[in-house]
């Protein structure tokens, strides 16, 4: 017996590839699996049609690169991701997964209350929270917390490395005072 899931356009997050490196096909599969908008980097594009992948919008290309047929182009005023926010932002796009080879969250700041935003690295998943934020994770899961603001938290301890260890399996909350905390998630 086969099931059918109905996806609305938009509700699923958008997927942007900015710098694919050597990300994981196993996890970009996952991150496809529901079929999302996919926005390529023109530098990126060659290697995501080789994968068998369609393009939805590919962003700064070269006036003589093939681009597939039914692929929206999108020039922007700056070669950086700030440019595939603003566009995401304005077609009005909830939330989206960037896929690059760091995860330097600060230099997104500015969208944080305008996009849910998450930035997969090969090894790596970051993302920003709000005071109050509430995740059920197994134990041993691994945080990288930057300690750039006092934070409390339960059911994590810290280690030798100043990584945050889940204790058990179970919600784990933080509550801090200031507008973002950001968190990474080892792979």
């Amino acid at each position: 017996m086969s099931s059918h899931h109905i996806v609305r356009e938009k509700q699923e997050p958008a997927l942007y590839i900015h710098r694919l490196g050597d990300f994981s096909e196993e996890y970009l599969g996952q991150l496809l699996e529901w079929s999302p908008t996919l926005l390529v980097h023109a530098s990126e594009y060659e290697k995501v049609i080789s994968l068998g992948l369609k393009v939805d919008v590919v962003f700064n290309p070269g006036v003589n690169d093939p681009i597939q047929e039914s692929t929206k182009v999108v020039n922007t005023m700056h070669d950086d991701i700030s440019g595939v926010l603003n566009y995401l932002v304005t077609e009005k796009y909830p939330a989206v997964n960037i896929i690059d080879r760091n995860s330097d969250l600060k230099v997104l700041d500015y969208y944080f209350n305008l996009i849910n935003i998450v930035v997969f690295t090969p090894d790596s998943k970051s993302y920003p929270v709000k005071s109050g934020f509430s995740v059920w994770k197994p134990q041993h899961t691994v945080f990288s917390i930057p300690l750039t603001a006092y934070f409390e938290t339960s059911n994590l301890l810290q280690n030798e490395q100043g990584e945050f260890v889940v204790v058990k399996d179970g919600f784990i909350d933080f509550t801090f005072s200031t507008s973002y905390l950001f968190i990474t998630e080892k792979l």
